[in-house]
């Protein structure tokens, strides 16, 4: 494969990068001699600023800032959970401060908590009664006019969102009396449902199987990992050039939405995912679960490079095919064939593309799986740099 095609359709997920990204990387019939390694870089790269000035708004001081302290509470949010134990709500990153602030449920761990770092607000609820409360709602059949539900640790409640025209049928409003029962729970209004993202086939993007066209998550150590609506187990795998490259070796969907594939036949894995020409490639080095309010970007086949922020972590997406737990939402753009794709803060990887509202024209929300659940599942290693 001459690196000049590999250029021109630059639809691999798999890419290198550092030495290695000026010729592009893509799948091959035979794999090539080993390149030299690539060199670190930083996660605020120019075209990462880029990214961030135009999808949030900020000037490059602004982004410089947020990504230096959405850092710091990341490793802080670590040390606040642990020290916080049972008494532990939440957390969220305020951008305008940059600062975690976590929620407590009591006071006698608000001083060890502050000494971490991080700012306290004192809450009614924990957030394992918090949690309780949304299983409870697990347990119950949402009708279409239910969008999802969450645990929000800014108001401490579990939110239930209903699609507004929809808020008023028999259905609904008894699925919302029901909810209300179960704990602290409050009701807001959505747009529209949420649906997944994958396509029909269309030439020159990542990865197909059957009729659908889906995007690769995150290299891990003999495969990659991907949305679980995108293909059954056992489903065979092809690349952006139609060569085949695995099969999907274990997929949930719904309940869960993940999936991982193998990878053989002269592809091979990589930790980078790809900017799309609008950033560098990135580098993963870690999944480190960065708080609510942090920046995130996501990289998917139809609208390539695209960054948000995180609005709330343990959401319950309901799809047309079913109720899907412990999803991510975020303020991301995605469309049909984004599905598996990657979601990463700085060098971390997050997530993998599930579904959304909205477009990327007019904009919308997405969520995705968290990654570190899906890697404990199969038992699978992300490939890090």
């Amino acid at each position: 494969m001459r690196h000049s095609t590999v250029i021109r359709t630059g639809l691999s997920a798999l890419l290198l990068v550092g030495a290695w990204s000026t010729a592009g990387f893509a799948p091959a019939t035979a794999a090539p001699a080993a390149p030299s390694a690539p060199s670190a870089e930083a996660p605020a790269s120019g075209g990462l600023l880029t990214a961030l000035q135009k999808d949030l708004g900020l000037t490059k001081e602004q982004a410089t800032a947020r990504l230096a302290a959405e850092k710091t509470a990341t490793a802080v949010d670590t040390k606040a959970q642990r020290v916080a134990g049972s008494s532990y709500a939440g957390s969220w990153f305020d951008p305008a401060g940059g600062t975690l602030t976590v929620a407590l449920a009591g006071d006698e761990k608000a001083a060890a908590v502050r000494a971490t770092g991080a700012a306290v607000r004192l809450v009614r609820h924990s957030e394992r009664q918090l949690d309780a409360a949304k299983k409870r709602i697990d347990k119950l059949t949402a009708p279409a006019g239910v969008s999802s539900w969450q645990v929000d640790p800014r108001t401490n409640q579990v939110v239930v969102n209903v699609v507004a025209e929809r808020k008023d049928d028999n259905d609904v409003r008894a699925f919302v009396a029901k909810a209300l029962k179960t704990g602290p729970v409050t009701v807001a209004e959505t747009a529209e449902a949420p649906r997944t993202t994958a396509a029909g086939t269309v030439g020159g993007d990542p990865y197909y199987t059957g009729n659908v066209r889906c995007s690769i998550g995150f290299s891990v150590y003999g495969g990659f990992v991907t949305a679980g609506h995108c293909g059954g187990t056992g489903a065979a795998v092809y690349g952006w050039d139609r060569s085949y490259i695995g099969n999907f070796q274990g997929s949930t969907f719904p309940g869960n939405d993940y999936a991982w594939v193998n990878v053989g036949s002269g592809w091979w894995t990589v930790p980078v995912v790809l900017g799309w020409g609008t950033v560098s490639d990135q580098l993963v080095r870690g999944s480190n679960e960065a708080p609510v309010g942090a920046s995130i970007c996501r990289s998917g086949s139809t609208t390539h490079w695209r960054c948000g922020v995180i609005q709330g972590k343990n959401i319950t997406v309901n799809y047309s095919q079913g109720a899907v737990y412990a999803m991510t939402g975020t303020s991301v753009c995605v469309e049909g064939g984004d599905s598996g794709g990657s979601y990463i803060s700085g060098d971390q990887a997050q997530g993998i593309t599930s579904g959304g509202s909205g477009n990327c024209t007019s904009g919308g929300q997405s969520f995705y799986q968290p990654i570190n659940p899906v890697l404990s599942r199969y038992g699978l290693t992300l490939h890090t740099a």
